[in-house]
């Protein structure tokens, strides 16, 4: 369907002024008896499934918003749709009724109507619905975005996502996709087995990462609690209780930086299956995320754009994934001496590196940094990096030897995306652990309930999280977390 030429600049209206004639046309429909808000609709099918399985001669029942209106006096074509989809609907203004043609009159993009009429394509093929009655739902009392540039603010773009959704299918797209890929996710875990739980998300000890919570309080109890920043302490405790291949696909929170990959709050999937190990859970990622890419992305090769459209990097999920030891990958950008040269000629090595730090950090700190910022931020198709510093990951078996833990950090994109370990079970090396990790602050940090629960006995497993965000930007080749968060949160405007 053609639009109208776009208007000049000397010719636009002011919001003021549309909003002013749309309340005029809401007064007149309500002169007419009709009710602008409308209500129950009932639907025979939506825009989208009409489009895709397209019949002529049916009648149909649909609703949706008007995005496009193509008037030429006696005949209209309009598009009608949502996030779903559209499709075009004809209206003959004589074959209305007085009444009718009154209220069509009262009607602009960005309303929301139902139709009835049976179905037909045009001289040029395009599917249609031949509007034989039609109903007000909701009328829209202010302007769609531009319909000839869509929504290109990206500030608005986030803080106002329904303009965003109106104006940008490519927008509403991804966030269908998202959708779309967290019922496969669910699905495909509960075909091999899982069970979904759930486990609270207000916390007494924050616990199953390393990262500063949100802190509230409980009125009743008098207690302070915090908002979880993992769910992994919890869901053990359901392996002791005898759950043996659960997940939980829910949100985190870390009071913590806001980055294109960081928002406070994020959707984090948590796996755990007893008897397995960091191996196996390897394999369960990667098979999940290429079924993900050849279901919803068309193939495992992965283009990302920049904003001109222009391709940037393709990112190649054919299988088998690398995998590589840890140190091996540091002793590729930073020297094989690396490791055995003294911790201040490490830190030395680092300025030579051109890798910030920090007098604080720690020496298997200071490394981390130099794997993060060397390493990481330059791997671009998938890499398990295993046999990790163990005290990077005090919640993981330790391999034999003592110095590494049974773990993959899974690198796509140049960010992880999923870590995953051969579970400690151990309640005593759990204890020590956790109460290293604490600093001298057992009391406030160490969760010793948890600690209690092992020594009921855990079964070997392994576990896995996956951050969800940020396999969506990979998968779709979105720039930032927030083009794939549906409200991100945002600095309130003054």
């Amino acid at each position: 369907m053609s639009e109208a030429n776009p208007p000049t600049a000397a010719v636009q209206s002011t919001e003021a002024e549309l909003i002013a004639v749309r309340r005029e046309k809401l007064g007149k429909l309500r002169e007419l008896g009709i009710d602008p808000f409308g209500s129950r609709f009932e639907v025979s099918t939506t825009p989208g499934e009409l489009r895709a399985n397209f019949e002529e001669t049916k009648q149909v029942k649909i609703a949706g918003r008007i995005t496009a209106l193509r008037d030429m006096g006696k005949s209209v074509f309009f598009q009608l749709g949502d996030v779903l989809g559209s499709i075009q609907g004809y209206v003959g203004i004589k074959n209305l009724s007085e009444e009718q043609a009154a209220a069509w009159k009262c009607l602009d993009r960005g309303d929301w109507i139902g139709i009835e009429g049976e179905t037909f394509l045009t001289r040029t093929g395009e599917p249609t619905v031949k509007v034989e009655n039609f109903t007000v739902l909701s009328k829209a009392l202010r302007p769609m975005p531009d319909k000839f540039h869509g929504l290109a603010d990206r500030e608005t773009k986030y803080r106002k996502r329904h303009l965003d959704l109106m104006g940008n299918p490519e927008s509403a797209a991804l966030f269908v996709t998202r959708s779309l890929m967290l019922a496969e996710i669910r699905r495909f875990l509960q075909d091999r087995g899982f069970l979904e739980v759930e486990t609270p998300m207000l916390q007494d000890i924050p616990g199953g990462a390393a990262a500063r919570p949100f802190e509230t309080h409980h009125n009743a109890l008098g207690m302070p609690l915090t908002l979880r920043i993992a769910p992994e302490l919890f869901l053990k405790r359901l392996l002791v209780g005898g759950f043996t291949k659960i997940f939980e696909l829910n949100r985190n929170f870390r009071n913590e930086g806001i980055s294109r990959r960081h928002n406070p709050e994020f959707t984090m999937l948590e796996a755990y299956w007893a008897f397995s190990d960091f191996e196996e859970m390897a394999n369960l990622v990667e098979e999940l995320t290429c079924h993900l890419a050849e279901k919803f992305c068309g193939g495992l090769k992965i283009e990302h754009k920049d904003e001109e459209g222009n391709v940037t990097r393709t990112i190649d999920l054919t299988r088998p994934w690398k995998r590589a030891n840890y140190h091996d990958l540091i002793k590729q950008v930073a020297g094989d001496d690396f490791f055995d040269i003294s911790p201040a000629r490490r830190r030395a090595k680092c300025d030579e590196l051109g890798v910030q730090l920090s007098d604080a950090m720690e020496d298997h700190e200071v490394i981390q940094q130099v794997f993060e910022k060397k390493v990481e931020e330059h791997t671009f198709d998938p890499c398990f990096v295993t046999r990790v510093a163990s005290e990077l990951v005090p919640l993981a078996k330790v391999t034999p030897g003592g110095k590494t833990v049974e773990v993959y950090e899974l690198i796509i994109n140049g960010q992880e995306i999923s870590p995953g370990y051969s579970e400690l079970n151990d309640p005593d090396v759990q204890k020590q652990r956790l109460e290293h990790q604490a600093g001298g602050e057992e009391e406030q940090k160490v969760d010793y309930d948890f600690i209690e629960t092992l020594e009921h006995g855990m079964p070997p497993a392994g576990g896995i999280g996956i951050g969800i965000d940020r396999l969506v930007m990979m998968l779709t080749g979105a720039p930032t977390i927030r083009d794939v968060v549906l409200f991100p949160l945002l600095k309130r405007k003054e």
